[in-house]
């Protein structure tokens, strides 16, 4: 059965895994999730993720929402060579750190203040901004002299921090004083199969 991918194409969390059913060349359909219309709160919807969130993963008998579980289970489920999430408990472990903050400061920081430009969310965007900083600060310094975040070739930790870093400046955070963060973005949109997510101009909620 065809991959199932319910989305919204203006959203991080959906294109990360979009990215990743690209990178690794499998055959997907993409279903759009009307978000202003609250198609994402319908019964049917629910049924797949009660959190009524996207994105959601339909693989034939099996459903998964959180973009960062759906990249491990597309990880483990078809990355013969185990490159994507690495199978010995460092290189796991390396990998879980940088979801976790893709979970957490980049969730916070430039994922939210994308979100208070491009969407009228009602945040902190001062405090967003301020995270997202931080955040690049730390990054830029862990990529010098790095290719990737997490190992010597691209993982999924990659993946899941690409998106929103890649939009930060639709959320007022600049990324051009950070010249390895800049170099490690071309690198993942280097990658065959590598798809981008739309740029997005702010006020699309007025």
């Amino acid at each position: 059965m065809t991959i199932r991918l319910h989305r919204h194409a203006l959203s991080g969390h959906a294109h990360r895994v979009h990215l990743f059913l690209s990178l690794l060349g499998l055959p997907h359909d993409l279903v759009d999730v009307d978000l202003l219309k609250g198609a994402h709160k319908t019964p049917e919807f629910l049924a797949m993720n009660p959190f009524g969130q996207i994105p959601v993963l339909e693989d034939g008998a099996t459903v998964l929402f959180d973009s960062n579980a759906i990249l491990v289970y597309l990880a483990k489920t078809y990355d013969q060579t185990g490159a994507w999430l690495p199978q010995d408990a460092l290189g796991a472990a390396l990998v879980q750190q940088w979801l976790s903050v893709a979970a957490g400061a980049v969730a916070n920081g430039p994922a939210s203040a994308r979100l208070v430009n491009v969407f009228g969310a009602t945040l902190d965007h001062e405090r967003a901004k301020t995270i997202a900083n931080n955040l690049f600060a730390v990054l830029d310094r862990h990529l010098t002299g790095r290719s990737f975040v997490a190992a010597d070739a691209p993982t999924i930790a990659d993946v899941a921090l690409y998106s929103y870093i890649a939009h930060a400046e639709e959320g007022d955070v600049p990324l051009a004083p950070h010249a390895a963060i800049a170099a490690w973005l071309r690198r993942v949109e280097d990658l065959p199969g590598f798809v981008p997510m739309p740029a997005t101009k702010v006020g699309l909620a007025a």
